[in-house]
């Protein structure tokens, strides 16, 4: 509506325009207006933690054992992937298994997302099939079984 009401043709909406102009000019004001015409400023509240959490996670270029790939190119399968930037094997999974894939992964260089800026890198990385963060782990798996059950059920016996 805003962007409809700034092409209508009279004084007063063009000193608006003008003024529009100016601000797109900065750069904190255009990364906001874009992120939130393309929709990568939603936050869904998913509680306290890495500011990661609730948001969408950005394509990261990774390297994995057996080759390099896009992160995005994970969630084609529309199934939640765990993201682990440390040490490979430090989760464990098995009752989820059949429901997540476990990517073992490095990436090399900034966390940027829409509005926040740089961000700390995580340690590891629950995403949800629409590629935003469910759950953010730092050293431990501390909360991971939660967020599991709550995102895909409850754990498959054994």
């Amino acid at each position: 509506m805003a962007l409809a009401v700034i092409e209508r043709s009279d004084d007063r909406i063009g000193a608006l325009r003008e003024t529009m102009c100016e601000l797109m000019k900065l750069d904190e004001t255009r990364k906001q207006y874009f992120a939130m015409m393309s929709g990568l400023d939603i936050h869904y509240n998913l509680g306290e933690g890495h500011p990661l959490l609730g948001r969408r996670m950005p394509d990261l270029d990774l390297v994995t054992a057996n080759r390099p790939l896009r992160l995005f190119t994970l969630l084609h399968e529309a199934q939640p992937v765990l993201l682990n930037l440390a040490d490979p094997g430090g989760f464990d999974i098995t009752p989820w298994a059949d429901r997540v894939q476990l990517i073992d992964a490095k990436y090399v260089g900034t966390w940027e997302l829409p509005v926040l800026g740089t961000v700390t890198a995580p340690r590891a990385v629950l995403i949800r099939p629409d590629g935003y963060v469910a759950w953010v782990g730092h050293q431990t798996q501390l909360g991971l079984a939660e967020a599991l059950a709550t995102w895909l059920g409850p754990p498959t016996a054994a």
